[in-house]
């Protein structure tokens, strides 16, 4: 590239070496570029903020205790687990819920409330799901405990939910 086409890209806003992607292209183009985007935020907690500012009605459990949740339909609804990264726990939504009864927002925590991790829904249309949350206890990057004691401090919150 000659200094004069970097210098007339830098001048139109496109940074000399990015390709360019014409007008026409952006419908077809500019919703799967969004879904990217969000997908990895919701993921990796884009911002470092919150993404909600609201966690509805929570709903305390623990390792290895099943805890029931009623709700109404429309609710918001967070579910509260002990959580401690620094001594290991690495907390996880096994599996989303069934979409029709309550749907998954985020996983947040809060500065004022250490030691608590928060996942959120939205409560929809009547019926019932469970949902589980593993802590995977000093795992690291594994899915799954390496060690005798990881297995044996690893373990999972249930929450039977039932939309009203």
């Amino acid at each position: 590239m000659t200094r004069a086409t970097a210098t007339a890209k830098a001048a139109s806003g496109t940074p000399a070496g990015l390709p360019t992607v014409p007008p026409s292209a952006l419908p077809s183009v500019l919703p799967s570029v969004l879904l990217t985007v969000l997908l990895a935020c919701g993921v990796t907690s884009c911002g470092g903020g919150s993404a909600v500012s609201d966690l509805g009605a929570v709903v305390r459990g623990a390792k290895g205790a099943t805890v029931t949740a009623e709700l109404r339909s429309g609710q918001r609804f967070s579910l509260a687990v002990p959580d401690d990264p620094a001594a290991g726990d690495q907390w996880t939504l096994v599996a989303v819920p069934d979409m029709k009864v309550a749907s998954y927002i985020s996983e947040e925590r809060r500065s004022e409330d250490e030691g608590t991790s928060y996942f959120v829904f939205n409560a929809k249309h009547p019926g019932r799901t469970r949902i589980r949350l593993h802590d995977c206890w000093r795992c690291g990057t594994a899915t799954a405990p390496a060690t005798a004691e990881s297995r044996r401090l690893s373990g999972e919150a249930v929450f039977e939910v039932i939309v009203r």
